[in-house]
């Protein structure tokens, strides 16, 4: 991956995280931040 590649996606998921914390108040943020818990757990399990 080239360094403007990983800056143009480092751009687009900060504007993304931006877009949730103002339209949706950070929701999306904490749903996926718990199924990222949940999946963690579930890895750790097979481990």
């Amino acid at each position: 991956m080239t360094d403007r590649i990983a800056f143009l996606l480092a751009g687009v998921v900060a504007l993304a995280i931006l877009a949730d914390l103002s339209l949706n108040g950070g929701s999306a943020l904490l749903f996926l931040a718990r199924k990222l818990v949940d999946l963690i757990d579930l890895v750790s399990i097979w481990r």
